[in-house]
């Protein structure tokens, strides 16, 4: 039986630090991968060649090279916009340590470069978004709540449509991820012949970067995502997640990264219904599907009524049949403390839609 609330909410001013950040954050073209670093100058003979310095996702020392010479005002130009960009992210930085000590979900730097990498080509504002254990560690923040958030070494990023991109590397997807200086390859499929639909860090870490569809049918299967030069994994009543999504923000301590995420209602029951297809050999993923949506439902039903109500709406009926089966394990988790969301759980999925 569990006694107690799954959730804290955040003081009024500490969620209004949140919302002032993301507003900034936002307001970047490109965010820096790595820590920002500082600006060297490097002296050979007559000339000055200039370099930012910084500290890369895995800890490393880096040099990113800015050109020279010092006479050239183009140069000067570039080493200027990167100096500005390096102290907006300190500024940044400095906010996000904050709110780290109050309780914010921070994402790892490995994380931050690689979502890093992907707005500064395009990818969320084209509709691409940011799903998974991350997605539901920004909904957090973004919903002013405290919770349990789980570690996770998985970056799944879904698109639901094809994507408007331009300067999309010749190597597509796996050329962006490789600007983050993490250096990853494809994760072999389960048969020769099929493409990878993940990508890996080389050695020892599990870190990986998974790209998903919605599936057409009730099976899963992989299909190309042109535009990307990458195939993906589709899965069932993905569609329904990525049908209403909003813009947020990534935090970290290498930096802030504007991401496109669900709709918390959504979220929440989307893991319902995949806590339910994990076979039995997922059992703990599945345990954590559940979990979160618990959370999420908990919050929802106290803090924003009719959200649940109206997700419950939009729920294919296949997927609420999925979403009724998991109610008494989440039940388990809400009775005590949060009856209302079991109350406006049931209440939407027994609604005719």
């Amino acid at each position: 039986m569990h006694a107690f609330a799954l959730y804290r909410v955040h003081e009024q001013a500490y969620s209004t630090l949140f919302a002032s950040l993301a507003q900034s954050a936002a307001t970047q073209e490109q965010v820096l991968l790595g820590a920002p670093g500082t600006i060297i100058e490097h002296k050979r003979g007559a000339h000055v060649y200039f370099a930012r310095q910084f500290m890369s996702p895995e800890g490393k020392r880096c040099e990113e090279t800015l050109g020279g010479t010092a006479r050239d005002p183009d140069v000067l130009q570039r080493v200027q916009t990167m100096r500005q960009r390096m102290e907006r992210s300190h500024g940044l930085i400095a906010r996000i340590r904050e709110l780290g000590r109050l309780g914010f979900q921070l994402a790892d730097n490995k994380t931050c470069a690689t979502v890093g990498v992907l707005y500064n080509h395009g990818l969320f504002a084209a509709g691409a978004v940011l799903v998974g254990s991350h997605a539901y560690a920004v909904l957090l923040n973004m919903l002013g709540i405290q919770a349990v958030a789980y570690r996770t070494e998985d970056v799944d990023i879904a698109r639901g449509h094809p994507l408007a991109l331009a300067g999309v590397p010749d190597d597509g997807l796996l050329g962006m991820l490789r600007q983050t200086g993490i250096a990853f390859v494809e994760v072999p499929g389960l048969h020769p012949a099929e493409p990878a639909t993940s990508f890996t860090q080389i050695g020892p870490s599990r870190f990986h970067v998974d790209l998903l569809v919605p599936a057409r049918t009730q099976d899963i299967a992989i299909v190309p995502v042109p535009e990307l030069r990458a195939h993906a994994t589709a899965l069932p009543y993905l569609g329904y997640l990525l049908e209403n999504t909003q813009m947020s923000v990534l935090l970290a301590r290498h930096g802030a990264v504007p991401v496109r995420i669900p709709d918390a209602a959504r979220f929440a029951l989307h893991k319902l219904v995949v806590g339910r297809l994990r076979p039995a050999a997922m059992h703990a993923k599945a345990s954590k599907d559940l979990q979160q949506a618990a959370t999420l439902l908990a919050m929802l039903a106290e803090q924003r009524p009719g959200d649940i109500e109206d997700a419950c709406q939009a729920l294919p009926s296949a997927a609420r049949a999925k979403a009724r089966g998991a109610l008494s394990f989440v039940k388990s988790l809400l009775q005590n403390a949060h009856p209302a969301a079991i109350e406006a759980l049931q209440a939407g999925l027994s609604a005719k839609a």
